[in-house]
């Protein structure tokens, strides 16, 4: 890519260089660079164009990055701050989009420039998402961040990764220098560097602490800084969530000093993420969730304690095959009745996913395999009773099915809507 700042143009791909007036030259590219061009890093671009005074928040984990990071950007611009988000939904400032979905850590050419965007705007804060593929290929090179945020760990990129130590090596890099750090307490698989070290927490004793907290429509919650105690409430949904917002409200009060109610005041205006526990019906109750790993799947079921859960979802093709069998079982824990289906098989076979998924099973639920997604869906709605809750995970919010190497245009909650107006 080619980005104009102030009429100089500079990229990052070697086959552009012609176009351009300066190579941005980052860990990424530099074994592939051998011209005689005039070259740029990223942190000399940073300072170039003066983009130190933003408060960078940087917030990593498995689960809850992008529910955290929208609400951290919720409630700072609730606030009367002006702030951006990056992240898997694309790039906002103050409410406005003016990027689209891309990686949840693009390149560091593309962070720059909605950095640079967001310094012309006027923010005092930019918050991101920060993924493990994009901290192993140092994505974030140059990058001063004001506050990191860790979520949680569990299975997932193995596929990447290669090995569940080599994942949480590669989250807890990101913490291992002496920066400001907000950590899950709770999580005990993160390693990082305790100088500069806050924790939060639901159930043990932390620098931001959960004293009493009520999950009966919405979430209510007492939170604890000190001396100092605040409540708040909130529409989502599930223990997950309180999670999400104790890191949001603390991250908030590290990088601001704000006081801790006057903060907590404005959870409330914060309404969740498209396709994260996204409600899309009531009568029927139908909830859509990106939840695709193991100890996702299990936060969002738990959030339905006692309640008959009728579940739609299938695993993505050409990665992490182990936590397959894993999905099925925690599936099988907690639902009365189960559909498999596609997810982005992208070149494998959709049959096997199914079939790798259906090993874990080993409960007598009814189980039905349906490689249409839309079919699945269909079935289920038909076939859901008034006592049942259906859970449609996966895919959240993605606009596409990955199919032999083609994307097809495919929304979870725009088929439910057909579905139940035809």
């Amino acid at each position: 890519m080619i980005v104009d700042f102030h009429g100089k143009k500079i990229t990052d791909n070697t086959a552009e260089i012609e176009n351009a007036d300066l190579f941005l030259l980052t860990d990424q590219n530099r074994k592939y660079f051998s011209h005689s061009c005039e070259t740029i890093t990223p942190k000399e671009l940073i300072e170039e164009l003066q983009l130190q005074n933003i408060k960078i928040i940087g917030i990593t984990g498995t689960n809850g990055k992008t529910t955290t990071a929208a609400a951290i950007y919720s409630l700072l611009n609730d606030l009367g701050f002006k702030a951006a988000l990056q992240g898997t939904r694309g790039f906002f400032v103050a409410d406005e989009q003016l990027g689209k979905k891309s990686l949840t850590t693009p390149s560091i050419l593309e962070t720059v420039s909605h950095l640079f965007a967001a310094k012309q705007r006027g923010c005092d804060y930019f918050c991101m998402e920060v993924s493990s593929h994009a901290i192993v290929q140092n994505r974030i090179e140059g990058l001063d961040f004001s506050l990191k945020v860790f979520t949680n760990i569990s299975q997932d990129h193995l596929d990447y990764h290669k090995t569940l130590q080599k994942y949480v090596a590669a989250k807890s890099a990101f913490f291992a220098d002496e920066s400001t750090k907000l950590i899950n307490k709770e999580d005990k698989n993160l390693q990082y560097n305790l100088k500069n070290t806050r924790t939060y927490a639901v159930e043990e004793p932390a620098t931001y602490q959960i004293v009493a907290y009520s999950l009966e429509n919405g979430i209510s919650g007492v939170i604890q800084f000190g001396s100092q105690m605040a409540d708040f409430h909130s529409s989502l949904q599930g223990l997950f969530n309180l999670y999400n917002l104790t890191a949001a409200i603390g991250a908030v009060h590290i990088v601001t000093n704000e006081e801790l109610q006057k903060i907590c005041d404005v959870v409330e205006n914060f309404a969740g993420v498209k396709g994260r526990m996204e409600v899309v019906s009531t009568k029927p109750l139908i909830i859509i969730d990106f939840a695709h790993t193991p100890d996702g799947m299990q936060k969002v079921f738990e959030s339905f304690p006692g309640k008959k859960i009728v579940a739609v979802f299938g695993a993505g093709g050409e990665r992490d095959r182990d936590k397959r069998a894993k999905m099925g079982n925690i599936a099988s824990r907690f639902c009365t009745r189960i559909y498999l289906t596609n997810d982005n098989p992208r070149r494998e076979n959709p049959s096997t996913i199914i079939e790798d998924i259906a090993q874990g099973i080993n409960t007598d639920i009814q189980v039905e395999k349906i490689e249409d997604r839309k079919e699945a869906i269909k079935r289920a709605i038909k076939n859901l009773k008034k006592d049942e809750i259906l859970l449609i995970l996966g895919k959240g919010d993605e606009e596409y099915m990955e199919i032999e190497g083609e994307k097809i245009p495919f929304n979870d909650r725009d088929i439910v809507e057909q579905i139940i107006e035809s």
